[in-house]
């Protein structure tokens, strides 16, 4: 596949710092798109939609949140919370963005956690729109199905408070959770996730009224065999957005061929791939849009 990368390093607050990779086209980029990720989910998993993108004529920008991956080991950064990601990582690479391709339309992606700072207005400054993928109010009592209710609460609510306190961090691989995250994360996911709306009800994240402010077009996606991500919890977070137009659509894994999605498979290469010409068109049109106002 015909497509240039670059690795980054952007700077955050302080001496701290993201690492990311710029994906170029061949030629010269048309748009600008920012992939913001998910928790415990590292960068090279979003490489299969980033070459999608690069391969039209996109550059786009991939990256993780600090703590994870690339960007640190979570020992060294048990302080960081959950909000501080939304906060404080997505507005910086955002800004990077911003600084790098002044002049070019820009637009982003957000998996899950990515997709709740757009959602909360960090990073949105200068979009054109952009695309929630299994973006919801993570609350334990709403996941389907009894087993994996089961499992999602032993883990966020007992086994991650005692592994952080053994281990210094949470060892997500170990416990089925995807990447290895901060203490601070983990712990501040599963206070949240005990609440009735999620984020929506710790007032230190003002997270209705900064929702409120959200004026950018918005695509809200899912997958139907989603056990996290349904659509009712999406809708928690999208009927929030009242300062804008919200598209909704849910993928089945019928249509796109596949045998199942879950909460990760529309970023998937394998099981997504036949979603990713939708989400194109659907950002595109809003450049398109955008350029003609």
């Amino acid at each position: 596949m015909s497509v240039r990368t670059e690795q980054l390093q952007i700077p955050v607050i302080g001496d701290s710092s993201v690492a990311g990779t710029l994906w170029l086209p061949v030629g010269e980029p048309s748009v600008v798109l920012t992939i913001h990720p998910a928790t415990a989910t590292p960068e090279r998993f979003y490489r299969g939609l980033a070459e999608y993108f690069a391969a039209r004529g996109y550059a786009v920008v991939t990256y993780d949140f600090r703590g994870t991956g690339r960007s640190g080991k979570p020992k060294d950064h048990p302080e960081l919370r959950m909000r501080d990601w939304m906060i404080q990582d997505v507005p910086a690479v955002a800004s990077w963005v911003r600084s790098r391709f002044e002049g070019l339309p820009k637009v982003a992606i957000g998996h899950s956690v990515g997709a709740h700072a757009l959602a909360l207005d960090y990073g949105t400054e200068g979009l054109a729109g952009f695309v929630t993928i299994s973006s919801h109010a993570g609350v334990t009592s709403t996941v389907r199905g009894t087993a994996e209710r089961r499992r999602v609460a032993a883990v966020l609510h007992v086994a991650g408070p005692v592994l952080c306190r053994v281990f210094g961090y949470m060892p997500g691989r170990r416990a089925g959770l995807g990447e290895d995250m901060p203490s601070g994360a983990m712990l501040e996911w599963g206070k949240w996730a005990r609440k009735p709306h999620y984020f929506f009800d710790d007032p230190t994240m003002d997270a209705v009224s900064r929702a409120a402010k959200v004026s950018v077009p918005v695509l809200a996606v899912g997958a139907s065999d989603d056990p996290w991500a349904t659509p009712e919890q999406i809708e928690e977070i999208t009927d929030r957005l009242t300062g804008t137009t919200v598209e909704r659509r849910t993928f089945t894994p019928g249509e796109l061929g596949v045998t199942s999605l879950g909460h990760h498979g529309l970023v998937r290469r394998s099981t997504g791939r036949n979603a990713w010409p939708a989400l194109e068109r659907w950002l595109s049109g809003v450049v398109e849009r955008g350029a003609s106002i």
